[in-house]
């Protein structure tokens, strides 16, 4: 199982390095982490090139995910029969891992919300109410997409400790604390990659989403 966990990784790591945003950036000539806040993800991509590009950029990240995740199934679902949720989130964990570190980008990415997001959708569809929820209300209300990509964050924590403690998650028994460990640590992640959001958030400086729209 060492192995196979590490193998996970790596097939979720070489997807989760196609940065979406970053590659629509240089088909139409920007380099998109020299623009707005300097981000590879939807956000900033909106900010630059507009919502349609945006969408786009949001859907292949979080595609990028659940492809990985599926290719970790027809690779060990015969093979690891048992273990294999376990062994899909290690793929999940890796495509989080390249977005956010890319080697080839000197290990500065994004900060993996949408490609989580992919996460959730294939592994943990049950988590995804409250997560949008709490996501749509806090843009909603603030305009602050960070805001409600840490609330998410946060949701994610809370209800894969919840849903552990009631036997609500599909994993092995044996597995089950390693899958809640890795999934708060994917949360964790996520809400320490917005550590300068946070900051500006504190100082009232953090952007605001606009949806007017740009010429692609």
């Amino acid at each position: 199982m060492v192995v196979a966990r590490g193998i996970c990784l790596l097939i979720g790591y070489v997807f989760g390095m196609f940065l979406s945003g970053f590659f629509i950036g240089k088909s139409k000539d920007v380099d998109i982490r020299t623009k707005g806040s300097g981000n590879i993800g939807a956000t900033n991509t909106m900010r630059v090139f507009g919502i349609r590009v945006a969408g786009i950029t949001l859907l292949l990240d979080c595609l990028k995910c659940i492809v990985a995740v599926l290719v970790v199934w027809a690779i060990f679902h015969t093979r690891q029969p048992e273990h294999i949720r376990l062994l899909m989130l290690y793929g999940a964990f890796g495509a989080i891992l390249g977005h956010d570190f890319p080697v080839f980008m000197k290990f500065k990415g994004g900060k993996g919300i949408s490609t989580s997001f992919g996460m959730l959708v294939v592994l943990y569809p049950q988590f995804l109410p409250a997560c949008i929820l709490l996501f749509a209300i806090a843009v909603a209300l603030t305009k602050f997409v960070s805001l409600g990509s840490i609330l998410a964050a946060v949701a994610v924590i809370v209800q894969v400790i919840i849903f552990g403690q009631i036997g609500l998650l599909a994993y092995a028994p044996s597995d089950l604390l390693e899958a809640q460990i890795i999934t708060v640590g994917i949360g964790v992640l996520a809400i320490c990659l917005h550590r300068s959001n946070i900051k500006r958030l504190l100082s009232g400086t953090e952007n605001k989403l606009s949806f007017k729209s740009k010429r692609d």
